[in-house]
């Protein structure tokens, strides 16, 4: 490399390096303050009332689902009886038989939108509970940054490294605990589709 081609490069470096300190100098006497989002969903009381709540909806959308999630399976092992040993032309004769495999089909199929309707309604109500979480940890928040008159907040997800000292998340726990330590969550319901 020509000497010419080294200087113009330590002079890029030099001007580079020059601004990536520059921000940092200026940002000196800025309060900042950092906070975990995730340690405030797991460890606060309304963190934890969410997830009570949302594994007791779960629970009873699967409950809804397992009489019939059952019935399939007994009705796949008498149809499995009564297909053994027959052939497609003995099981297409059987008038009686292919109606009861076209009633299974029918009860399956409407199971399985039942099954999805209700993954959507439990991703719906999750999505719904999260934001009313959310609406709960603003105002605590807000009130830190202003105990703390802090002109920068992070997320500690959202950067590489901080330090301890900066960290809000046990004095945001404490007051979200204080302040709502219980959420409203509500199962989100999705109209079934009617019959065609």
């Amino acid at each position: 490399m020509s000497p010419l081609k080294k200087l113009l490069i330590a002079i890029v470096f030099a001007f580079s390096s020059a601004a990536a300190i520059a921000p940092v100098a200026s940002a000196q006497g800025t309060v900042v303050i950092a906070f975990d989002d995730a340690r405030i969903l797991i460890e606060s009381k309304a963190g934890k009332d969410l997830q009570t709540k949302l594994t007791n909806i779960e629970t009873q959308m699967n409950n809804e689902l397992n009489p019939t999630r059952t019935s399939l399976q007994n009705d796949a092992k008498t149809l499995d009886t009564k297909l053994n040993g027959k052939t497609r032309e003995q099981v297409a004769a059987d008038t009686t038989l292919v109606n009861e495999l076209k009633a299974y089909q029918t009860k399956a199929n409407d199971f399985a939108n039942k099954n999805a309707r209700y993954a959507q309604e439990y991703s719906l109500t999750e999505r719904a509970a999260l934001i009313e979480f959310n609406k709960a940890v603003e105002p605590v928040l807000l009130e830190v940054i202003r105990e703390k008159n802090a002109q920068l907040v992070v997320k500690k997800s959202d950067v590489v490294f901080s330090a301890d000292t900066i960290d809000v998340t046990s004095s945001m726990i404490a007051k979200l605990d204080a302040k709502s330590p219980t959420l409203n969550v509500v199962r989100q319901r999705i109209p079934e589709k009617p019959a065609q």
